[in-house]
C-alpha cells in the first residue's frame, strides 16, 4: 500500500516558533465563519483564524488540541503555516476553553475599546479642524 502524503504544521508566534509538526494528518481551525478542516490533499488556501482552539492529529496518535489568538493560517501543498498573537498548548479541552475566554478574547475586547477612544479622537480633531477652517 503506498505511503500517504502528511502534512508539516509550524505555528509561528510573533517572536517565535511556538511548535513544528511533521506527520499531521488532519487539522481543524476556527475562522470568523466557524470550523474548517484541512486534511493533506485539500487545495490550498489562506484563512483568517478566530480565537478558539486549534485541533491536529499525527498518523496514529491522538489529538493534540491549542488554544490561539486571532491570526492567519496558510496552507500550501503539504505546509501549513498558522501565525497567530499567541497560543497555549495543552491536554484538557475545558480548560483550554476557559484560557481562550479569558486571555484572548479580553486581549479583543480591550482593543475594540481603545478603537472606539481612537474613533472619538479623530471625530473631534476633524471637526475641530472644519472649524477652524470656516472661521
Amino acid at each position: 500500500m503506498p505511503q500517504l502524503a502528511l502534512m508539516n504544521l509550524k505555528i509561528l508566534l510573533p517572536f517565535q516558533i511556538f511548535a513544528e509538526k511533521t506527520g499531521v494528518s488532519r487539522i481543524v481551525a476556527e475562522t470568523r465563519e466557524g470550523s474548517m478542516g484541512l486534511l493533506p490533499h485539500r487545495r490550498d488556501c489562506v484563512a483568517a483564524l478566530a480565537p478558539g482552539i486549534l485541533t491536529y492529529q499525527n498518523e496514529g496518535e491522538s489529538e493534540t488540541y491549542l488554544a490561539v489568538d486571532e491570526g492567519v493560517l496558510v496552507k500550501t501543498g503539504l505546509e501549513v503555516l498558522v501565525s497567530v498573537r499567541n497560543a497555549i498548548g495543552g491536554t484538557d479541552l475545558g480548560k483550554l476553553h476557559v484560557a481562550v475566554e479569558r486571555e484572548f478574547l479580553k486581549v479583543s475586547e480591550s482593543e475594540q475599546s481603545v478603537r472606539s477612544v481612537m474613533e472619538r479622537m479623530e471625530s473631534d480633531f476633524i471637526r475641530r479642524i472644519a472649524k477652524f477652517h470656516h472661521e
